[in-house]
Order: C-alpha cells, then structure tokens, then sequence
C-alpha cells in the first residue's frame, strides 16, 4: 500500500465523503448488472413457478418461465444465468444417468432459453447431485466416491449439456483431475470455445442447505465413507486457505477460462487469495444459506433488504471478484437501474 502522510488538521478526509457527487466521483469499487450471473432453478413440472419455501422470493421455474425469465435478464442487463435442475425424483437412479439425456430438463431448458434471449450466456452446473438418488456429486462404488468413474460421466454430462446450446459448463463436483478431462472432451467433439467456469475452490460448507431443497437433493443417502451424510470427502475444509491454492493451480493447468469461489461472503479472503495468485477471471458464488439469511433477516426488520444486497454484492468485488452468481441478480440489476 502507497504511503499516505496526510494530518490533520489541514488533511481532512471527511471532505471526500460530505456529498453524494462526491462519494460518486471517488468511489473506488463500482457494482454494475454487468458484474451478476443469475442462480436460477428450473423444474420439469407444468407449473410456471413452484415457491422454494427455504429462500423466500425464489421459486423454480418451469422450462416456458425459465425462457421468459431469459427476455427479463436481457432487458435488465444481466449478462448470464446458471441453471440449476431439479428434476421428478422418479428420474433419479444411483448413476445419475439422467444429467446424460440429451432431452432432460437442463437441455430443454438451454434451448428454450437461448431462442428466447440469444444474448444471455448461459451456464450449466456440471455435477450428478441433482440426478442422484444418494445426493452426492459423484458415484459410490463401495460406499466411496469413485473420483475416475464419475469423471467419465462428467465429460459426458458436459458436452450433451453443451451440444444444447450451453456455452460455461462449470464443474462443481471437486473431483480431481475433472476440468482436464471435460476440456479433453470438449475439444474432441469440436466445442474448443466452450468456456469451463472451474468451482476450483468449493468447501464444505453449512451454507448451501437451502439449495438442496430448491434442487431436491435433500438428505444424503450411504455415501462417502466415514461420515455418508456429508460431502466433506470431496469439498474443502473450510479451515484451510492454501488448499484452495493448490486446487485452483491444477485447474488453471488442466485449462479452466474461468475460477469460481464457493461460498461467497464468508470466504472474501480465498477470492483476494485467488485473484492475486492467478489474475484469471474469478468469481464468487453468493449462495443459497446467504440469500436465506438476508431474507430472513429482512421479513424480521432487523436489515434494510436493499442496501445489503448492494453492501454484500460490492464486497465481492472490492475483494477482487470480478463478478457475482446470485439469486438477487434480477433484484440487484433494478437496484442498479
């Protein structure tokens, strides 16, 4: 940091903050619609929105909103949605064979929102927890998760989603070695400006137990040996930073475009960690447990809704984000007007 010598009383810092032009002209981090990725989930039912009771304000959309939801983003400026599924649990199998259907719910949404707003990118989780009647990310063989054999999924998964229309595939799974294998797979079948948006630092965290219930993943089943209600095999313990460096190395050389930190206002630290060590295009994912307690918070009085959504939203970029995916972003961008 740059010296700065200034005493008072003939420096006066106040100044620079005694009126809103002012505040304006000197601001340092500047929030726009340009910097939010919509977090969205569609279902595969007839109902056009379906509440999520967990996150209040949210609902899932079904693939004729989620299109309609795309021509709202247009409008307001929002340059991207990530599109989360929550499909019939008849669907669901051990294998999670139906994230490989090339006219399953993430598909069809894809194409039906990229007729309906060419120019909002799109981007798709790549992960079988949605799929899968365990709940995990990943295969069991043995009551472990098979890093090798959920990788050959992944790379499936990836290219049928964007064979859609999908243009980020973004692997939140953790397994080791998969951003590798998808850009492999990707290249092979001619989709080489695919970007991979890589969750390259995604922990084990408390807070993304609402969007289990936005997904219907619910309650893990037998799963990764010795705590199978739990993803911690495979998700970072949150009390490690240098980890996080580790894994956003190797994903940077297997050919990640894109980093992604997960969560998001608990963890500014890894973003500037991430940001600073790299320079790539990074990101922070403001996720459902933080959704939940703005919300919560807000329905209670306690927080102006508003000014926090803009307060949490700039302190991603301030740490050096260089955007957010948030369930606000249709919230945020009128904010922003």
């Amino acid at each position: 940091m740059k010296s700065y010598s200034g005493r008072y009383p003939s420096a006066r810092p106040r100044r620079l903050r005694q009126n809103n032009w002012i505040r304006r002209l000197t601001r340092e981090t500047q929030l726009s619609a340009d910097d939010l990725i919509w977090a969205m989930v569609v279902h595969d039912g007839d109902e056009d929105e379906v509440p999520v009771a967990a996150m209040p304000g949210t609902a899932r959309y079904s693939v004729r909103a989620a299109a309609a939801a795309a021509k709202r983003a247009e409008k307001l400026g929002i340059p991207a949605i990530a599109v989360f599924p929550h499909i019939d649990g008849r669907k669901k199998d051990a294998s999670g064979k139906e994230a490989l259907n090339p006219d399953g719910l993430v598909c069809t949404a894809v194409r039906a929102m990229k007729d309906a707003a060419p120019g909002v990118g799109l981007m798709v989780d790549v992960a079988l927890d949605p799929f899968t009647d365990h709940g995990h990310d990943g295969l069991l063989k043995d009551g472990r998760i098979a890093n090798d054999e959920t990788i050959k999924v992944l790379v499936e998964q990836a290219i049928v989603q964007t064979r859609a229309g999908a243009e980020i595939v973004a692997p939140s799974d953790m397994m080791d070695g998969r951003v590798g294998a998808i850009r492999a797979g990707l290249d092979a079948a001619g989709f080489e400006d695919t970007l991979i948006m890589s969750y390259a630092a995604k922990y084990a965290s408390a807070f993304y137990g609402p969007y289990r219930e936005a997904i219907g993943s619910g309650k893990l089943g037998s799963g990764a040996s010795a705590n199978p209600g739990d993803k911690r095999t495979y998700q970072m313990d949150y009390g490690n930073t240098d980890e996080a460096l580790r894994e956003v190395a190797m994903d940077v050389a297997e050919g990640a475009d894109m980093l992604l930190v997960k969560p998001g206002i608990a963890y500014l630290d890894i973003v500037t960690r991430v940001k600073d060590a790299f320079g790539l295009p990074t990101y922070a994912f403001q996720v459902s447990g933080e959704y939940a307690m703005i919300k919560a918070a807000a329905a209670n009085g306690w927080i102006d809704e508003e000014r926090i959504v803009l307060e949490t939203l700039t302190a991603f970029k301030r740490a050096g984000a260089d955007g957010i995916v948030t369930y606000f972003a249709p919230n945020a961008a009128e904010l922003l007007g």
